[in-house]
């Protein structure tokens, strides 16, 4: 038999819910309404651009951000449409992809980076105190490998 929550887990668990759905929603509105892309787009060009001569394959893309496959070949796309990322075959392998970053991309990272780095410390860094961002970490990456 399941044991319930007691009631201070439930209101950590509720407590959790609303304010991971309220920070994903506002970096997601401050990047489009500022920048003209969603975090999910924001978080591609993040990775292409901490990846070796700032290209990954789409596997690899999609191993690190928080969407389908399908999806991520959809935002891809997207990407590819405003001039922000390139598509190219594998050299070894043709039916490989690889993303890359374009210099248009780059700029627009830069750009939006400042923005985005504002709101994650005003809308959560700023509310856990400093002595206790070690153990937050620790936590959220517990979480992250246990859920991964």
């Amino acid at each position: 038999m399941t044991e319930w929550l007691g009631e201070q887990e439930q209101e950590t668990w509720r407590n959790f819910l609303y304010g991971v759905h309220r920070v994903l929603e506002h970096l997601d509105h401050s990047l489009q309404e500022n920048h003209g892309i969603p975090l999910t787009d924001y978080e591609i060009l993040v990775f292409l651009s901490e990846a070796p001569n700032r290209q990954l394959r789409m596997s690899e893309i999609a191993d690190h951000v928080l969407v389908s496959r399908s999806r991520l070949t959809y935002r891809v796309d997207r990407l590819v449409e405003q001039g922000y990322v390139v598509r190219t075959e594998a050299p070894k392998d043709r039916r490989g992809l690889y993303a890359g970053l374009t210099t248009k991309g780059m700029q627009v990272l830069t750009e939006a980076a400042v923005t985005h780095v504002t709101d994650v410390r005003t809308h959560l860094l700023d509310h856990v105190p400093q002595e206790d961002l070690p153990a937050f970490g620790r936590v959220w990456k517990s979480v992250a490998e246990f859920t991964g």
